[in-house]
């Protein structure tokens, strides 16, 4: 019997090429974020409309992410972090990831609208449109601000899985939204310190980049103090209750304590111990976020038993 192996090219993708193209770390981010939206909204939604819902905005989210690896194989090919992907290295095809990515950008936003609400549904065309064309084809390479701009795109599926149940927008999935868009710059900037010359290399006009590294440390203080408030600050609304500020309270000092290690050091001490704290501060940046929205569904699991909540 021959071997099938024998046909296949090396280069041929295969279908973890293409789950690949969907970025599937940053959908995890998305569909947790927009579940945790639609479950603490205070509309009961049908686990089978839940369910659909779910599925349409993480295909919404895999949409963005093959239409911006489509957009950015230049830049993603000289990027020891992105060299891998499937299209730099020649696995996808680029009018490949561009049609899986239209395609599904399609079928997710006309979905949700069946299955959930049209305001949900344009929710989601607005941040694919957002992540795909203000950010990766605009921002990204035309401004120092474009992880702050463009961290809008990541802060809306709790919104959205809000108007899957409600059908409205409230100050609740505002703050929802707020939380991710104040945390996204100090997050992606503690990377970039560490990241050397990948960006520079790229000739992406990240903060490190064009003000350097002295004032990507200032920026990195200042936006987590401005984090701070709006996180503690979303315990006290419906969805906060003692379990979320507590929980908002001991991140957010230890967030704080990370980035003033960060706003200490100079490039000297970074690079005599290979970046450990920015690497440290960054990995805690992942918890971070995580954390907070398990607090938020900690405080939605126990309001029926007269435990969340305030």
């Amino acid at each position: 019997m021959s071997d099938i192996r024998a046909y296949e090219q090396p280069g041929e993708a295969g279908f973890g090429d293409y789950v690949q193209l969907l970025k599937p770390r940053v959908m995890s981010l998305v569909v947790f974020t927009a579940l945790v939206g639609l479950l603490v909204a205070p509309v009961s939604v049908h686990p089978v409309i839940a369910f659909a819902s779910i599925l349409f905005i993480a295909l919404g989210a895999g949409a963005s992410g093959a239409l911006n690896m489509w957009w950015d194989a230049d830049i993603d090919a000289v990027m020891r972090r992105t060299k891998g992907r499937p299209v730099p290295a020649g696995k996808v095809e680029a009018g490949e990831a561009l049609a899986v990515g239209l395609g599904l950008s399609g079928i997710a936003v006309v979905m949700l609208g069946l299955a959930a609400n049209w305001l949900s549904a344009g929710l989601l065309a607005f941040t694919i449109f957002f992540y795909a064309v203000v950010y990766s084809m605009w921002l990204k390479r035309s401004t120092p601000q474009n992880i702050v701009i463009g961290g809008a795109a990541g802060a809306f599926p709790p919104m959205i899985g809000w108007a899957c149940a409600t059908g409205s927008v409230s100050i609740e999935s505002v703050l929802m939204f707020a939380l991710i868009f104040m945390w996204t710059p100090p997050h992606f900037w503690a990377l970039a310190l560490f990241m050397k010359d990948d960006y520079s290399n790229a000739g992406v006009p990240m903060l490190t980049v064009t003000h350097g590294r002295r004032s990507t440390r200032n920026h990195i203080l200042v936006y987590t103090i401005l984090l701070a408030p709006v996180a503690v600050g979303a315990a006290f609304t419906s969805i906060g209750g003692p379990i979320y500020l507590t929980a908002a309270l001991a991140l957010n000092a230890w967030f704080l304590i990370g980035a003033w290690r960060i706003w200490k050091r100079d490039e000297a001490a970074a690079e005599a111990d290979n970046y450990a704290t920015e690497k440290s501060v960054f990995r805690f940046s992942l918890y971070y976020l995580f954390l907070h929205f398990g607090a938020f569904l900690a405080e939605a699991a126990l309001k029926p038993y007269g435990l969340g909540g305030w």
